[in-house]
């Protein structure tokens, strides 16, 4: 696994590392046993602090998806990939075409990712609300 650190994006070069390790995690590019790159390694690659890195691991121990090993490194402790995700399944080749169809249409990447945002709220906060999740509608008891 290579980190790449965007320096614009606003977001700390630690979480940006959290960020893709789950993403990974989700898609199944890493899996439980999977070694992550030294800080060392980290900081050669992406020009970074390897106490940037080591801060971004000790997130992730925290939530218990990777764990040190003395000498060894840190590896990954549990998976968050789902099959239906994976980089394999028929949904993401769905979502790949759908993106070509985006782009043929003249959308930029800012414009598709509004677009995927607006949808993934506005179906999320429906399936919620269905679910009965008052927390993430806005909708609760009045007491």
């Amino acid at each position: 696994m290579e980190f790449r650190i965007d320096r614009r994006s606003g977001t700390a070069a630690y979480q940006q590392i959290v960020q893709q390790t789950k993403q990974a995690l989700r898609l199944g590019i890493l899996e439980p046993g999977d070694r992550l790159p030294t800080a060392k390694e980290v900081a050669e690659t992406c020009a970074v602090n390897p106490n940037t890195t080591l801060k971004a691991y000790r997130e992730l121990e925290r939530e218990g998806l990777v764990e040190p090993r003395p000498g060894l490194g840190t590896f990954v402790r549990r998976s968050l990939a789902r099959p239906q995700a994976g980089v394999d399944s028929p949904l993401r080749g769905e979502l790949a075409a759908w993106m070509d169809r985006a782009r043929e249409a003249g959308l930029d990447r800012e414009d598709v990712a509004a677009l995927v945002a607006s949808v993934m709220e506005e179906r999320y906060a429906r399936s919620a609300a269905v679910a009965g999740d008052t927390e993430d509608t806005g909708v609760g008891e009045r007491g």
